[in-house]
């Protein structure tokens, strides 16, 4: 079939789709007319470039794709060009075929594209400019680690030899791929510190090239700032578009934005530090494609686009703003967003785990959700399929959250709880479309808000929360000390697995304890005299390479301690060095040694994976232990050490293909793969270890351990209960 022909039949079959779509189905013709024409004819992109007679703009990046793309459509046609553009961020390539297909002529085309995607995009499109914006993690179940990532935009880029890649310069992930693709490149970046409170979780911080630390004049958030490596000299480059001068006030924030010999102000109304870069990408975008500033300045002035993002209501009295946040770093920027608000406030987080939001919600315990715990006069609330999550990950960040069931009963019961509090609806991607359309339905109606009574919410006990019907003969754990050892904080940090270290401390604290959490970072001797729990997580390539370097360097402790029955939980990466033999960089390499398992790769392919949630029926517990796993190892264990559990039900593999069978239990040291992360929803693993560390003291002092005191596991147990059903266990 010739390629006049094939492009003839993808067109009448988009047209036709459309037409369905919008006429029959009433809904919103955004992937599937482009998916069904490349299925017809898969090179469409391609034969449907020729539409765009001056050049193309893809806009790629982990966060704030959606609103750059409609800023430089904005822009140019405020300046009077005819623009195509895939604006409701439908970016994978059906979502591009289908914005072509429904312009027959234009003179630009900007285009949003998923980072995975544009590998596919690009040397269709051969766009004039790539904009990539920043890199995080996220969705790591489908899309693996940020190197896989930055892997795929470089292989994009080096299919189209004639594209431009603008890129953020103060992301040393982006910057490495300007090094590595060898386009023509042009940085853009920040000029100047912004004096901002840093999070507790970075996606890198160690150099691209030669895996030292690197050294920041300044940190934005995340990973973005001014940096060198002291010791290969890899380094930010000098911003050809910078953002200077910049003022934050209740009204909005200023900033000069200054590109070759433009030295103008802006002045915009966005809320958050992110849009500074959002409005300095979107200007270094439009500059290159001749935008008179008076054009983009104008674009941000009037930018509205109502998809949920940063969008503001008035219903019946109260202010809400709605925003997206889908990783780490999007949602502690929105959570300063709500920390910017000096008075009353009531916040809901929406929390989804389809297919676009990713199955793992591992990630929520690397927001730093604890900055809202000493907020004056804020109420939370906790919505969408994995509410019971996101309560107990608030409890444990020291708030109480009730849970709600969309848009209107978290207004309502909002307005019951804090009556002039201003409403922050913060939602998942998935989850952010109906929250939206309740929102606009209440709008446009001009719903009246009642009052909700707060019937059927969990009540979480603080502070301990005991069994007060119990008695417990006098029994104190108030002068208990506990001495947590979490190893390599900052390289083993992927799955949000240092929670595990948080709700150990948080449970002996709730018990009276004295709880001290010790972390050991890169370049400090491993000292465990004083230990009574540690803990040793997983992390990407990179960073789980330097550490196994620092822990061979210092294996003796980490021997000595476990051969003393000292108390270790060990998760994914962390489980598998501690082995004989493991994979380290696609091959096997020497392990620690210390228990008696080795890891394989899979059949020779490291990308065959076992990812997906888990239930385990294991010894420690009894409810079923909920996780999820995802790993490329194949983990096999001597017979002198017994697993963790054994896999519950049709979900879940643990580790390998065959046993059916996760972790391992050797003397005090639990190994596992569920990352989850595996204490949070399974509150009997947490006190186990605690016990088994009480009894070590004990025992060294002569003396009895009592048994621990029980809390108030009811959010827990609910968290529990709705992945057990999901999964189709038994719900006792």
């Amino acid at each position: 079939m010739s390629a006049n022909v094939q492009l003839g039949i993808a067109q009448a079959i988009g047209a036709a789709s459309t037409w369905g779509l919008k006429h029959v189905f009433h809904r919103p013709a955004a992937n599937f007319p482009g998916k069904a024409g490349l299925y017809a004819d898969p090179h469409l992109i391609a034969d449907l470039r020729p539409r765009i007679s001056t050049g193309v703009v893809a806009v790629v990046g982990t966060n704030g794709k959606t609103t750059v793309t409609n800023l430089i459509a904005d822009a140019l046609e405020a300046a009077g060009k005819k623009v195509v553009c895939n604006r409701t961020g439908a970016n994978l390539d059906s979502g591009v075929a289908t914005a072509l297909m429904h312009e027959k002529d234009a003179e630009w085309g900007v285009f949003e594209c998923d980072e995975l995607w544009l590998a596919r995009i690009a040397p269709q499109l051969q766009p004039d400019y790539v904009l990539l914006l920043n890199l995080f993690r996220d969705q790591l179940d489908r899309v693996g680690e940020i190197a896989l990532i930055q892997e795929s935009i470089a292989n994009a880029l080096s299919a189209c030899p004639e594209t431009t890649l603008v890129y953020n310069a103060d992301d040393p992930l982006c910057q490495a791929i300007s090094e590595r693709a060898g386009n023509a490149s042009i940085p853009f970046g920040i000029a100047e510190d912004m004096g901002l409170s840093q999070n507790t979780v970075s996606d890198t911080g160690m150099c691209q090239r030669c895996d030292a630390q690197l050294d920041y004049t300044w940190r934005q958030y995340g990973q973005l700032g001014n940096y060198t490596c002291p010791q290969c000299g890899f380094s930010r480059s000098n911003p050809a578009y910078a953002a200077s001068d910049i003022r934050a006030t209740s009204e909005g924030t200023q900033l000069a934005l200054r590109g070759g010999t433009v030295d103008l102000r802006l002045y915009e109304s966005f809320s958050g530090t992110y849009m500074v870069y959002n409005v300095l990408a979107a200007y270094a975008a439009t500059d290159l494609c001749e935008v008179p500033f008076a054009a983009f300045e104008h674009a941000v002035h009037e930018f509205d686009p109502q998809n949920g993002r940063l969008q503001r209501y008035e219903i019946d009295g109260t202010d809400v703003l709605l925003n997206l946040a889908k990783n780490p770093t999007g949602f502690n920027q929105n959570l300063k967003i709500v920390m910017s608000d000096h008075g009353p406030k009531a916040v809901a987080f929406y929390i989804n785990d389809k297919e676009a939001d990713g199955h793992d919600v591992s990630w929520l315990w690397d927001v730093d959700f604890q900055e809202l715990a000493d907020a004056d006069g804020l109420v939370a609330f906790a919505g969408g399929i994995r509410r019971n999550d996101m309560q107990v990950r608030l409890k444990h960040a020291g708030i109480e959250a009730q849970l709600v069931e969309g848009a209107r009963d978290f207004l309502e019961k909002a307005r019951t709880a804090s009556p002039d509090a201003t409403c922050y609806l913060i939602a998942n991607y998935t989850a952010l479309p109906a929250v939206k359309a309740e929102l606009d339905e209440l709008n446009e109606t001009g719903g009246a808000l009642g009052s909700a009574r707060f019937a059927g919410a969990s009540e979480p006990a603080f502070g301990g929360g005991l069994d007060e019907s119990r008695p417990y003969e006098g029994f104190s754990t108030s002068n208990a000390k506990l001495k947590i050892v979490h190893l390599y904080p900052t390289l083993l940090n992927l799955y949000g697995d240092g929670g595990n270290v948080t709700v150990l401390a948080n449970r002996a604290r709730w018990r009276g304890m004295d709880a001290e959490v010790e972390r050991v970072d890169l370049g400090q001797d491993i000292d465990l005299s004083n230990a009574d729990i540690v803990f040793l997580g997983g992390g990407p390539d990179r960073e789980q390479r330097i550490a196994s370097r620092e822990l061979l360097a210092q294996a003796g402790a980490l021997r000595n301690y476990v051969e003393d029955d000292g108390v270790l939980l060990a998760i994914c990466g962390g489980y598998q060095i501690l082995g004989r033999e493991w994979i380290m960089d696609g091959q096997s390499v020497p392990g620690l040694g210390i228990i008696g398992v080795v890891t394989k790769r899979a059949d020779g392919n490291a990308h065959n994976r076992l990812v997906g949630n888990i239930a385990l029926q294991s010894a420690l517990a009894n409810t079923p232990v909920i996780g999820y796993e995802n790993h490329a190892g194949r983990t096999y264990l001597d017979a002198t050490c017994k697993p963790f559990g054994q896999v519950a039900g049709r979900h879940g593999h643990g580790n390998n293909d065959s046993d059916g069978a996760d972790g391992v239990l050797y003397r005090n040291v639990v190994g596992t793969y569920l990352h989850g992360p595996l204490l949070a929803k399974n509150p009997e693993i947490a006190d186990y270890l605690i016990e088994r560390a009480l009894e070590r003291q004990a025992a060294k002092t002569g003396t009895t351990a009592p048994p621990l005191p029980p809390l108030d596991d009811t959010i827990e147990r609910e968290a529990n209960a709705f992945m057990r059903g999901k999964l189709g266990l038994r719900l006792e």
